[in-house]
């Protein structure tokens, strides 16, 4: 009897335990499991300084997800793109705003992600141009890059993507940062020095209109220099990540249309967080567009989110594309 009791408690154990793990644990489409016990309490959102659009956007993205989820969501400042990438290598923070040059460095292990390459980072798609804007005044007297020779430059914060797309286009110009007072500001710096006359010009990578640059023009007669047509040819030849791109007149008070290039702004995501968690934020993010204020919420659609992402796609978010039938043009 105590065998047969002893086997009979066995067998009610085991079926116990069976029922518990299928009940705590849901098989995902792909046999992956996906346990409820992986969604976030908090996630961050890294952003930019708050003089650019990054900083903004992460604000209104925040809010959607944390009331369409229920993961309590902050959008943080930072150096922007590089120092984002290097933040979610470290575990640092979950989702991030990033140029997709500067993501496809960080995954490669390029320029200044050369001997540390980023690996747990994947995309959640693509948003916006992100414009090039060298950035002066009327009184500056600079009319052309070349006029930026002996200048006083700044090429954006420490950390940031500003840097290696002003590094590019003097170079297209047969210029390097020998050729020009180099300075590390964030944009609101850069924006602030140009009106104390401290620097001449300043390379501004962001969506327009960029709240800085929009201060500036308060005060300043502001010029957005032109990159010519020859040269922007010469840059998607060597670097096919740049598209060409117009600042609108009208913007900043310009009168006329300036000529110019642009990478993209998209958002990455910690590969650590699961599938249906990147599903969710995705979903709220692309089907509350509605809600967000900054101009540049009208550019961003769900069907251009896979064009030019140029790193490996969250299998969360590519689940959600895969649903509404978005592919890459």
């Amino acid at each position: 009897m105590k065998k047969k009791s002893f086997f009979l408690s066995m067998v009610l154990l085991i079926t116990l335990s069976m029922i518990l793990a299928a009940c705590g644990n849901k098989e995902d489409d792909k046999g992956k499991v996906d346990t409820d016990d992986k969604k976030p309490k908090f996630i961050s959102i890294l952003t930019g300084g708050t003089g650019g659009t990054y900083y903004p956007l992460g604000g209104s993205f925040a809010k959607i997800i944390g009331d369409a989820t229920g993961i309590e969501t902050n959008a943080e400042t930072s150096g922007a793109s590089a120092e984002n990438m290097t933040t979610l290598k470290n575990g640092d923070a979950e989702v991030a705003f990033s140029q997709t040059d500067i993501a496809s460095y960080a995954i490669e292990g390029k320029l200044m992600f050369e001997g540390k390459a980023v690996d747990n980072v994947k995309a959640i798609g693509t948003l916006y141009p992100e414009t090039i804007q060298i950035v002066t005044t009327k009184k500056s007297g600079i009319t052309s890059v070349e006029d930026l020779k002996g200048k006083k430059v700044s090429v954006g914060a420490p950390g940031s993507g500003t840097a290696p797309n002003a590094e590019q286009i003097l170079e297209v110009h047969g210029m390097t940062f020998d050729d020009i007072e180099k300075q590390d500001l964030s944009f609101d710096e850069s924006t602030q020095g140009i009106q104390d006359g401290t620097i001449d010009a300043a390379f501004v990578t962001a969506g327009t209109p960029t709240g800085a640059v929009e201060g500036l023009s308060a005060t300043e007669d502001v010029v957005i220099i032109p990159i010519e047509q020859d040269k922007i040819d010469a840059l998607i030849k060597k670097y096919p990540y740049y598209v060409k791109d117009e600042v609108l007149s009208g913007t900043y008070g310009l009168e006329s249309v300036v000529t110019t290039v642009a990478v993209q702004a998209m958002l990455v995501v910690s590969s650590d967080l699961s599938e249906s968690v990147v599903y969710d934020i995705t979903k709220a993010i692309f089907e509350n567009l509605d809600k967000v204020t900054h101009a540049k919420g009208k550019l961003i659609k769900v069907e251009n989110a896979l064009n030019g992402v140029g790193i490996d796609v969250h299998p969360g978010a590519q689940k959600y594309f895969d649903e509404k039938g978005v592919k890459a043009k």
